[in-house]
Order: structure tokens, then C-alpha cells, then sequence
């Protein structure tokens, strides 16, 4: 039995607490490959600080630079009082926004502390009518501060650090997310220029820009703008089969995750159009394939974490009218307002979800029979291994919470072995899922994909999903490719918000494992296999991996822990994902049979000792 004296106490400076618990207040410390991984909050930490000074109307541009896995923020703003700049950086619960602001985003003097433990090095420098104090940092602990100096540089503050690669394993930068974050801060932000590596981040419409480039020319009608103080509100309907499409925003903060302003706005789109054409439609029927945006100020906004991703504030200010309310308000009179003067927009919202309803009229019968099948295997999901946290709840490690579809019981057996119980969930396909596209009923009529349905918990939208990452885990075969793109099929046919959202990756398993007496090489390609043969030198022991299967559960662990490979799956913005999947996963017309034939490959392995 563990002892329990007074020398088991111990007490963790604010520094050694962020990197001894970085979950806590940066969320995952993932590879980079994930859109929500914690080096992607380092940056958004800092890049609040400089959004904080444009929104009070200081420095209309940004630079960012990422070089060799540093990254350097630079704003035009007022800068930081320069005898300040060290504790802004080092004391926790240091800063300027604890008056509750409506223009503020940062608000708990905790960010940049964060990127300053999770760093190996970090340099702050600030500028203030041609004075400049600057500091350096190494995982929290100051390294070198430099006496107030005189300088002909602009206002602003200059803020560089270099993750630390201990905590982030293997990590790197995916440019696709960065720009994402990058658009979403020049849509909420009119006027503000960003210059990222060399390219321009500006929007003039704001929120209409976002929704227009999100949905391309998949729209039914031009999409509708409406606006009011600290309002903005964006809504279209469009010709996807399936899914809702939401990006909201709190203080220019992106929810990624949604919140009580989110779940307010479905409420009153549904409402409004109820009250409108006078007939008490479903919800699902409003609401199938709309996109839409919003923005809203909250005073002293609380969040589920430090992330900020989702919001828990149930009143616009303290005391003050509630969220729900001040939505349902602002949506109910603007867009009725907007129906009456446009009919022509509202003729065709109306004919978009009439259709809507007679679709899910003629399969309600499936639907029935589906989740009656739910029901009775809902208590003994034989091919579900469920893990102990969940997504969907407020469990503490719920963003860490991942499941593994994979194809037959060897693989998943593998896997079951390999898995940490507590967020890691295994779901086990025996063969080929049917092909929704040739029976779009499929997924009612098949057990194995209303099973998978049921498992995730996406009946009832994002909201209900049980896992925050959805991970295909198939062998690197045809057969195994094949499997993988029904799945894919499956998803982005039906269920695309949960792909657009990045829940969905395809597992990186390795093709080859090369090893002596001393080291072992576990290789993801043909050139890591080669590098890891000349590494070795001699004559190595080369193993090709056909399938999970064979690989053993005490290897597998290698494999899905905190070195895990995941290719997120990542929608072109404005795509057609109908037509797409239709060209590949559809009749079989000869348009397909041609490409097929003019992009065969052979794979030849021309390695040699000598080579």
C-alpha cells in the first residue's frame, strides 16, 4: 500500500502544473495531424492577443510565420507595457481582460502562460513609441531579459516560441488547419489583413464570404445575411442530401464544438420557419442541408474548458436576458422580416424541406426497423468493444476518445488487445459494409451499418457523437482500400457533418519492419524502408506486414499509443461531395473504366544492398 505522509504533498509552480497536466489547458498534446491537436491552441493563444488589440482598433495586420517548426506572431498593435511584458508572459492570472469586455477573447490571463511552459524556447518582444523590452523563455523558466532599449520598429509585439517536442512527439504543422483558423479570424474581424508564409488572409463580407466559400455552388438560393449590433447571422439551403452545417462564434471566438448559442440558433431557424408557412414541419425537415453562421457578443462568456471550443453560458450578461431568448429574438424577427420581403427565397425553402419530409416519410419504415434492431443488441453490441469515456458527455478525457471500425475479428482482435481501455473503442465489420450508393436504404436495411450507426451515436447529429475521433482500420490491400472507401462512402453520404467537423482518419499502420539483435524499424513506406536499411547495415531481418491481423497486439500498441499515424480525412471547401462519390462509388460507367485503366501502377521494388 502506497504511504501517505507529509512528504507525499507536493506543491508544482504554475509551470511545472501546465506541462506536468498540458491537458488541462491546451487539450490534446497530439502529432498535428488532428485539427483540435494542442499545438494548434499555441497558436490560436497568441493569435488572440493580437485579434484583442484589432477589436479595440489597434493594427489592421498580422504576420505569422512558420519556419522549421517555429512560429513567430507578429501584431501592429499598442504592444505591451514594457515593464509588464515579462509577467504577462510568466504569472498566471496576469492580464487586461478581467472587466468582462465585450471586445475581448482572451479573458483568463492563462494562454500565453501555457505557450510559454509548452515551449523549449520562447522570445517576447514589445514596442512602444520607440521603446523595446525583450525576454526569453525555456518551458516556463526565464532564460534571458533585456534592459528597455530604444528602437525605430513599428508598435506591436513580436511573440516566437518553438513547441517542445517531449510533450508534442513527432509533431508537425498542417497548413490546411492553420489557414482554416487564419479565415475564421479575418471573416469575424472586417478589415483586418493576416499574412501567413507569404499568403493574404482578408475577407470584405465577413460571415457571407465564410458560407459562400463553404458551400460553392451547392446552394439553392443566394444565402441570407442578416445583421444587427453584435449580431450577424448567415443561413442557406443547399442541394447536399443529408447534414447540417454550423460554424458559430462567441466574441470572434470560433465554437468549434457548439454551445447553448448554437443549439438556440437550430431552435429558432426550425421556429421561424414553423411560424412562417404556418405548418408545425419536423425539425430534421428544416433543418436537412442548411449551412449556416453566427456571431454574437457575450459578456463574461464561460466556456467547458480553456480551449474555448464550447460555450456554457446560459445569459448574454450576467443577470441579463438569456442566450436562448436574445437568439430566438434576433433570428425570429430578422428572417421573418427577410421571408416577407424576399418570396422567392421563401418558395424555395419551402419546396426544399417538403422534400425533405416525403424522403424521411418514405423510409420511416426502415428507420423503424432499424432501431428496433438497435434496441435489441443496444444492451450486447457483439461487435462493438466500448471504451470508458465518451465524447458526448462531460467525461474528463473525452476529446482523447477515439474508435477503431476495422474489418474481421483478427484485426480487431489485435487491436482489442493492443487498446487503452478507457478511450479507446474497437467496432468489428466482418467483410465488405454494403454500398450505400447503389441502396441508398442501406443503411437501414444492413444490421452491420445501423450497428455501426447506433454505436456512434449520430442518429440525432453531432451533438449525440460518442467519440471525438472515427478511425478506419483497415489492411493496406485492395480489399482493405475497398473497405475503406465504402466507409468513407458511408460518411460522407450521410452523415458529411461529422467528416467536415474532422472526426474522421484513416489509421497509418506500418508495411514493414526491419531489425537486427539490436533495433527495430517499424516502416510506413517504401523509402523508410530502405532509410531503415542502410540505418541497420549488414543483412536485416525484413518483414512485410499483409494485414492488422498479423501483427502482434504487444507490437499493435506501438502503433495506436501516442506515436499513433492518423490521416484525417479533409473536405475541399465548397466540394461536390453528391457528385464525387457518385463517379467513384456508382454505376460502373465507362468514364470510371477509363480512368482506371490510364492510372494503373505497378509497384516495383528496385532496392538493393548496393542501392
Amino acid at each position: 500500500m502506497a504511504e501517505y505522509k507529509d512528504e507525499n504533498i507536493i506543491t508544482l509552480n504554475w509551470y511545472e502544473h501546465i506541462r506536468t497536466r498540458p491537458g488541462m489547458y491546451i487539450g490534446k498534446t497530439g502529432d498535428g495531424s488532428s485539427h483540435d491537436d494542442g499545438i494548434y491552441v499555441l497558436l490560436k493563444e497568441v493569435m488572440d492577443n493580437a485579434i484583442d488589440e484589432f477589436m479595440n482598433g489597434y493594427g489592421k495586420t498580422i504576420d505569422i510565420t512558420i519556419k522549421e517548426k517555429r512560429v513567430t506572431v507578429r501584431d501592429y498593435g499598442r504592444g505591451i507595457p514594457l515593464n509588464k511584458v515579462v509577467d504577462c508572459y510568466s504569472k498566471m492570472n496576469t492580464g487586461r481582460n478581467f472587466k468582462g469586455d465585450f471586445a475581448s477573447i482572451g479573458m483568463n490571463g492563462v494562454g500565453v502562460k501555457a505557450v510559454n511552459a509548452l515551449s523549449t524556447h520562447l522570445l517576447v518582444q514589445s514596442v512602444r513609441d520607440g521603446q523595446m523590452k525583450r525576454a526569453e523563455f525555456s518551458a516556463g523558466t526565464i532564460t534571458k531579459e533585456y534592459p528597455i532599449e530604444p528602437t525605430e520598429e513599428k508598435n506591436g509585439t513580436l511573440a516566437s516560441f518553438l513547441p517542445d517536442d517531449t510533450i508534442f512527439e513527432n509533431y508537425d504543422w498542417y497548413t490546411e488547419y492553420i489557414e482554416n483558423l487564419l479565415w475564421n479570424y479575418v471573416y469575424l474581424n472586417r478589415g483586418l489583413t493576416i499574412n501567413f508564409n507569404g499568403k493574404r488572409f482578408y475577407s470584405k463580407n465577413g460571415l457571407l464570404d465564410l458560407l459562400n466559400k463553404k458551400v460553392g455552388d451547392s446552394k439553392l438560393y443566394e444565402p441570407i445575411y442578416l445583421k444587427d449590433e453584435n449580431f450577424e447571422f448567415t443561413m442557406v439551403h443547399t442541394n447536399r442530401k443529408y447534414g447540417e452545417e454550423y460554424y458559430t462564434f462567441v466574441n470572434s471566438q470560433y465554437t468549434e464544438h457548439g454551445g447553448t448559442h448554437q443549439q438556440a440558433m437550430r431552435e429558432a431557424i426550425v421556429k421561424t420557419c414553423r411560424d412562417f408557412f404556418k405548418k408545425n414541419f419536423e425539425p430534421a425537415d428544416v433543418r436537412n442541408s442548411i449551412a449556416a453562421n453566427m456571431s454574437i457578443k457575450v459578456k463574461n462568456p464561460m466556456f467547458d474548458s480553456q480551449t474555448k471550443t464550447k460555450l456554457g453560458s446560459e445569459h448574454m450578461e450576467p443577470g441579463g436576458q438569456t442566450i436562448r431568448n436574445y437568439v430566438n429574438d434576433m433570428i425570429g424577427r430578422l428572417l421573418d422580416n427577410f421571408l416577407h420581403k424576399n418570396p422567392d427565397v421563401a418558395d424555395v425553402m419551402l419546396k426544399k424541406i417538403q422534400e425533405a419530409e416525403k424522403e424521411r416519410t418514405a423510409i420511416a419504415a426502415l428507420k423503424k426497423q432499424s432501431k428496433e434492431i438497435q434496441k435489441k443488441v443496444s444492451l450486447n453490441n457483439s461487435k462493438l468493444r466500448d471504451c470508458r469515456y465518451h465524447f458526448n458527455t462531460n467525461d474528463p478525457r473525452g476529446l482523447e476518445t477515439m474508435i477503431f471500425i476495422t474489418e474481421g475479428d483478427s484485426a480487431s482482435g489485435s487491436i482489442t488487445q493492443s487498446r487503452d481501455a478507457n478511450t479507446q473503442a474497437v467496432f468489428s465489420l466482418m467483410g465488405k459494409p454494403a454500398n450505400i450508393i447503389k441502396s441508398k436504404s442501406a443503411i437501414y436495411e444492413n444490421k452491420e451499418l445501423s450497428l455501426l450507426q447506433a454505436a456512434l451515436n449520430l442518429e440525432d447529429g453531432l451533438d449525440g457523437l460518442r467519440y471525438n475521433n472515427i478511425i478506419i482500420a483497415t489492411d493496406a490491400d485492395v480489399d482493405g482500400m475497398h473497405i475503406r472507401l465504402l466507409l468513407l462512402a458511408f460518411f460522407l453520404q450521410l452523415f458529411p457533418d461529422v467528416v467536415r467537423a474532422g472526426h474522421v482518419y484513416v489509421l497509418q499502420t506500418p508495411l514493414f519492419r526491419v531489425r537486427n539483435k539490436q533495433k527495430t524499424h517499424y516502416c510506413y513506406s517504401e523509402q523508410e524502408k530502405v532509410g531503415a536499411i542502410k540505418k541497420l547495415g549488414g543483412k536485416p531481418e525484413i518483414t512485410r506486414f499483409k494485414g492488422l491481423g498479423e501483427i502482434d497486439p504487444k507490437e499493435f500498441k506501438n502503433f495506436i499509443g501516442k506515436s499513433i499515424r492518423l490521416e484525417p480525412v479533409v473536405l475541399d471547401p465548397g466540394s461536390n461531395i453528391d457528385a464525387t462519390i457518385e463517379y467513384y462509388m456508382g454505376k460502373n460507367t465507362m468514364e470510371r473504366q477509363n480512368f482506371i485503366v490510364e492510372n494503373l501502377r505497378e509497384e516495383i521494388d528496385n532496392f538493393s544492398e548496393e542501392s
